[in-house]
């Protein structure tokens, strides 16, 4: 009888390179699936996007205006400070977003102030508030003007409030506005724009829904003045360049996430932009290389200029 043949092993060398082998190909196939994952994650940060232009348009429609923020029963002044109704355009839509019981509890249709509603409920974010690209927490306990560890939902967006601003590095005066920004805006939305009932129809007539930005991308970890339920975290300006302060060193450069005239303004972790929604109902990924005159002609409602591609 024949004794059967020993099985001869893989040697270390064969070994080896099997291994480099399969290295190669996850270091290959890696680079892809990261941009299948952000692919995935623009998409639906476009659709929640899409949502929240479909309640604003829904609010306008019951209310003939857009959503507010601020209230003209209990101004404050500046800083719009907690112990009033300076809710936020978001949490003035709440029934259009499917989240009437939210609305009910806060009293936002009753005007209750802001500070003691949050600390007894809470409000945690949102899905469709929170972009699957931000890394920021959901609930924050820092937020500028509230007191100190009041949890406040984190929004990913916010309404934009035109190119009128008066402070840090970038600068840019309306003279049809006064040199301010966050209590005279040119946009759709401002902190204060209580003041102001605008209607689709006044943009229509003006620069047109289809050239006017209306909802943009944020990350909360970078700007303390991010919060959904609150008129002084939920707007930002577009006079500020596009993806200012996005990366860690960016953004200490800038002061850091406290220094509010740099960083009160639109930013996202897509690759090379954001995503906007526009007045039309539409939705755009707007590149961080754009012009920065196009970008804040963009964002005007009343501006009148002309807009090239973009």
């Amino acid at each position: 009888m024949s004794l059967p043949r020993n099985r001869r092993g893989f040697t270390l060398i064969e070994l080896l390179v099997v291994i480099a082998i399969i290295a190669i190909l996850i270091g290959l196939l890696l680079p892809a699936v990261q941009k299948v994952r952000e692919a995935a994650a623009r998409m639906a940060c476009q659709n929640n996007l899409a949502q929240l232009s479909k309640a604003v348009h829904n609010y306008h429609d019951a209310n003939r205006r857009f959503p507010y923020n601020g209230d003209d029963i209990r101004n404050s002044g500046c800083c719009y400070s907690t112990g009033y109704t300076h809710w936020s355009w978001i949490a003035r839509m709440l029934p259009f977003m499917e989240q009437d019981n939210r609305y009910a509890q806060l009293g936002i249709g009753q005007n209750n102030p802001i500070s003691n509603v949050l600390t007894l409920l809470g409000n945690p974010t949102m899905k469709i508030l929170k972009c699957g690209s931000d890394p920021s927490l959901d609930v924050r306990t820092d937020l500028a003007n509230f007191p100190g560890g009041t949890p406040v939902g984190v929004t990913s967006y916010k309404g934009v409030s035109g190119s009128n601003w008066a402070w840090g590095t970038w600068t840019y005066n309306d003279p049809s506005m006064g040199n301010n920004g966050l209590d005279n805006g040119n946009g759709i939305f401002w902190r204060s724009d209580y003041k102001r009932p605008l209607t689709l129809t006044n943009v229509t007539a003006a620069d047109g829904t289809a050239n006017t930005l209306m909802i943009g991308e944020d990350i909360g970890a970078n700007n303390v003045h991010n919060g959904w339920p609150y008129s002084n975290g939920a707007t930002g300006t577009a006079c500020i360049p596009l993806n200012n302060a996005v990366t860690p060193q960016d953004l200490a450069a800038q002061g850091g996430a406290g220094n509010w005239p740099n960083v009160y303004s639109f930013r996202s972790r897509h690759t090379g932009g954001a995503n906007f929604a526009l007045a039309d109902g539409s939705v755009r990924f707007v590149n961080q290389s754009i012009d920065i005159n196009t970008y804040r002609g963009l964002s005007t409602w009343n501006g009148g200029e002309v807009v090239g591609n973009y």
